[in-house]
């Protein structure tokens, strides 16, 4: 197959798509101009209505690592539904590497409204060369503002929308599962099994809109506040984040968020059918605050350091 990759850096990457003709062709130089390019790339269309099809048999045509699927046309789901267009990815591009004789290592996944650096695949797999324990890796989000502008999130917590896991990790964690936040579900899982998670902000990633905002902010960050409340997230937690919500803009995400969980809570909503994740999110509060106490004695430490030389 076309392509540039080492024997250990091997890797397929999945793509879910809907009606994305603005952002997909700048997605694809991005992944074309990799320095380490994909064994096979597998992009899910779920019922697109505009250019999307054609602009993907395009590049099918003139790079042969490249495969699509076609779902039946639906209603657009940023929930649960975009879990299944993303497992069905998944499990058509590991029967595909069954089936061809493909060997990889790692397992991608990069939605539409990414631009990657062209070493972006390269670094994360130095990353995972360099240390055995890890599972699960990503970049770090940036938005083109006349400047780029880091997204700042947990350093222990990759990205949903652009990420990579180890094989092995993949496989013992169960997979790409099907729930509400699966790539968070899929962070937890891989720390309960022993493996690290990381995001690296130097390995950047441009996003071409703002988080949740593909749906529109409320409807985004009330899908937030359900799933929260679908994988038990502790109450307390969720009222805090509600807060700090309310101080971005714009200001009603955070009643949004709220909204979506508590709503949720009364109508006695499906759970995740998971007690592991169930007691985890469950004891997050706990876990948030050691985390942070843990990033303030380092920083006390280096401080320490630097005046006593």
């Amino acid at each position: 197959m076309e392509g540039n990759y080492t024997a250990s850096g091997r890797y397929i990457l999945i793509t879910p798509i809907k009606d994305e003709e603005r952002s997909l062709p700048d997605l694809i130089r991005s992944v074309v101009n990799q320095t380490i390019k994909p064994a096979l790339w597998v992009i899910v269309d779920d019922g697109s209505t505009d250019e999307t099809p054609n602009i993907i048999e395009e590049a099918k045509l003139k790079h042969n690592w490249i495969r699509s699927i076609q779902l039946d046309e639906s209603i657009r789901d940023i929930g649960k539904h975009y879990a299944y267009v993303c497992r069905k990815g998944f499990d058509f591009g590991i029967k595909y590497c069954k089936i061809n004789d493909i060997q990889y290592e790692y397992i991608g996944l990069v939605d539409a409204d990414m631009i990657l650096c062209t070493d972006f695949f390269e670094k994360l797999i130095k990353k995972f060369e360099k240390n055995p324990k890890l599972g699960i890796a990503s970049g770090g989000i940036y938005y083109n503002n006349d400047e780029l502008i880091h997204e700042k999130g947990r350093e222990d917590l990759p990205r949903g929308g652009e990420r990579l896991w180890r094989r092995k990790c993949f496989e013992e964690t169960g997979g790409y599962l099907l729930t509400y936040s699966p790539d968070s579900v899929s962070n937890v899982k891989a720390k309960l099994k022993g493996w690290e998670t990381k995001q690296f902000k130097e390995v950047k990633v441009i996003q071409t809109r703002k988080t949740s905002s593909a749906e529109g902010f409320w409807k985004g960050y009330k899908l937030k506040g359900v799933s929260s409340y679908f994988i038990n997230t502790n109450s307390l937690f969720v009222i805090l984040k509600g807060i700090r919500y309310l101080f971005r803009r714009p200001y009603y995400i955070g009643l949004a968020y709220l909204w979506g969980y508590f709503s949720s809570f009364l109508r006695k909503q499906e759970q995740i059918n998971d007690e592991e994740i169930r007691e985890y999110y469950k004891n997050k509060f706990h876990e948030v605050r050691q985390y942070y106490f843990n990033l303030l004695k380092n920083k006390l430490k280096k401080r320490k350091k630097l005046r006593s030389k």
